[in-house]
């Protein structure tokens, strides 16, 4: 299978389990606790019955009672190598269907697939007005920001690096990472932080993702300035990182850190199962410092079934 179409394959159990806490803490009195949903990779199409699992899934959410939603990245399934008419279709496709169906605070996350005519096969100049990230940024806003939610501080990362040979890879940029040590630093010692990213800071991907995934012009799989990252965190509360990407729902602990990556809305590109992750989303709850996460599905059974094993 090609890598780049690979990037919105799922997998399937009908529910994952909980994850353990970051920490252990007991929430002080102004910490209110809270749930929220963490959502990627719809890569929403007309073809695939993809449109109504979208539906399915956003309904699901919306009637849960988690106070808003995280939307990873990769909305729609393509715009890198697509023209710019049905990138177009797509992603009016993608906010009508969100507008109907997800009656929740969304914030969104820019992702790979959400970049305009990155590919030369698109056939779309780079000098053209939408090129790349624009694209997204007409339609969502900033591809990267800062909100507060009940005592927590969400910082919300661009990990897309677009390279001068037209393509990506999993970076960020040095005006980002100027932005978030600045960031960082105006918040109170105390504050507890969430950093929110698409392509992973961290992830174990590398170590069981399919062979076709390394046959790329750049890493595609994880940011390869991650490290500058982890110690832009180090003498901050950062409770967890959240991520996409991948489509497999990972946790990963490190230096009192969760780096929790979803599985995909799209599961296998709408055809099953990747790596034994289902088409759903996570769950997150915040108490104190503690932070739980669990995998939903959302009963889609694809119409054309090849599910991708581990």
């Amino acid at each position: 299978m090609d890598r780049r179409t690979l990037l919105a394959l799922a997998v399937g159990a009908p529910l994952m389990p909980a994850a353990g806490s970051v920490a252990p803490g007991t929430p002080s009195r102004r910490d209110q606790a809270f749930s929220f949903v963490f959502m990627g990779d719809c890569h929403i199409r007309p073809e695939l019955d993809a449109a109504r699992a979208c539906a399915m899934c956003f309904e699901q959410v919306s009637a849960s009672d988690c106070d808003f939603v995280i939307q990873g990245g990769d909305h729609i399934e393509d715009a890198l190598e697509t023209g710019r008419g049905r990138a177009t279709m797509l992603m009016d496709l993608y906010q009508r269907t969100e507008r109907a169906h997800l009656r929740k605070k969304v914030y969104h996350v820019l992702g790979n697939h959400d970049c305009l005519g990155v590919f030369p096969k698109s056939g779309i100049d780079p000098t053209a007005a939408d090129y790349g990230k624009q694209f997204y940024i007409e339609r969502f806003g900033p591809r990267y920001y800062a909100f507060d939610h009940k005592g927590v501080h969400f910082v919300v990362l661009d990990t897309v690096g677009l390279t001068t040979d037209r393509s990506y890879e999993g970076r960020v940029d040095a005006e980002q990472l100027a932005w978030l040590r600045a960031d960082l630093a105006a918040q109170p010692k105390d504050r507890r932080i969430i950093a929110v990213a698409h392509i992973p800071i961290l992830s174990a991907l590398q170590c069981y993702e399919p062979a076709s995934w390394l046959d790329t012009p750049h890493n595609w799989t994880y940011a390869v300035n991650g490290r500058e990252i982890l110690r832009l965190f180090q003498g901050h509360d950062v409770l967890a990182v959240l991520q996409a990407h991948s489509h497999s729902y990972e946790r990963i602990e490190l230096n009192g850190i969760s780096f929790i990556t979803t599985g995909a809305v799209a599961g296998a590109d709408w055809r099953g199962s990747f790596l034994g992750t289902p088409e759903g989303y996570t769950e997150i709850s915040v108490t104190g410092r503690t932070v739980q996460s669990r995998y939903r599905t959302y009963g889609f059974t694809s119409v054309d079934p090849h599910n991708v094993p581990i």
